[in-house]
C-alpha cells in the first residue's frame, strides 16, 4: 500500500508540473523538476555529499552502491555545461545543505561550441566555485578532472588547459580538492585507454567508473 501511495503521489505531481516545466524554455527543465518531484516523496538526507554535473554523473546509477559509507546525492543531468549549473545552484546544490560538492563538469562547454576557449571554461568555473562557497562556505569542494574521452580527442589541448588552471586555483583555497583522472585513463602512449568506454567512445563503463571509484574516494568527506 505505501509503494502504491507513492506511484499515485508521484503521477500527480508529474501532472501538476507538466505544465509549468513546458513553459520553462531554458535546458534541462525537465530533468530539474524531475529532481524536484523525486525530493518532494523521498527527501534526501541533509550534509551529505552531493554529486553535480553532466552525463557521466548522470549514467553512473550505481555510484551509491561504489561509495556503500557514504551518502550521496546525485544530481547529475543531460549533456549539461557549466552555464546550465550556474542556472540552476538554487535548486541543485542549495536545498540539500551538503557538506561535500563533487563537480564534473566542463567537457561539454567545448563541445558544443569550437569558440570556447580554455578562459572562458575557466571563468565559468570560477563563478560557479564562487557561488557555492559564498552560500556553503564550509562545504568541502571537489573537481573532477574532464577526462580524456576518444570521441572528444581533438580537444585534449583545451581540456590539459583548464584542467591545470582548475588544480592550480584550487590548490591555493582551503577545503578543496582536485582529482586527477585524466592521467590514470591514459595508457602508456598517452592515449585513452582501451576497453574503459561504451561503444560511443565518450561515456564510460564499469571498468572506467571503477577508476574514478578508486580516484573519488580518498578524498570523499566521513
Amino acid at each position: 500500500m505505501k509503494q502504491q501511495k507513492y506511484i499515485v503521489i508521484l503521477l500527480f505531481l508529474l501532472v501538476s508540473f507538466y505544465g509549468f516545466a513546458q513553459e520553462d524554455q531554458y535546458p534541462y527543465a525537465n530533468e530539474i523538476h524531475n529532481f524536484k518531484v523525486l525530493d518532494s516523496i523521498n527527501p534526501p538526507s541533509q550534509h551529505s555529499i552531493l554529486f553535480i554535473g553532466s552525463s557521466s554523473f548522470t549514467k553512473w546509477t550505481d555510484v551509491q552502491d561504489c561509495f556503500p559509507n557514504y551518502t550521496i546525492i546525485n544530481r547529475g543531468f543531460g549533456g549539461s555545461c557549466l552555464t546550465d549549473l550556474i542556472h540552476y545552484v538554487d535548486d541543485i546544490v542549495f536545498p540539500y545543505h551538503p557538506k561535500q560538492v563533487v563537480i564534473y563538469c566542463g567537457e561539454n562547454d567545448f563541445a558544443y561550441s569550437d569558440t570556447i576557449t580554455s578562459s572562458v571554461v575557466n571563468s565559468r568555473f570560477v563563478k560557479l566555485f564562487e557561488l557555492i562557497r559564498n552560500k556553503l562556505p564550509d562545504a568541502k569542494i571537489t573537481f573532477i578532472s574532464i577526462k580524456p574521452c576518444p570521441s572528444r580527442w581533438n580537444l585534449k589541448d583545451k581540456f590539459i588547459a583548464s584542467n591545470k588552471f582548475i588544480r592550480k586555483f584550487l590548490r591555493n583555497l582551503p577545503n578543496t580538492s582536485y582529482v586527477d583522472v585524466w592521467d590514470k585513463m591514459l595508457d602508456k602512449k598517452g592515449k585513452p585507454l582501451p576497453g574503459i568506454f561504451l561503444e560511443d567512445h565518450l561515456h564510460m563503463n564499469p571498468t572506467g567508473y571503477n577508476i574514478w571509484q578508486n580516484a573519488i574516494k580518498p578524498q570523499l568527506v566521513k
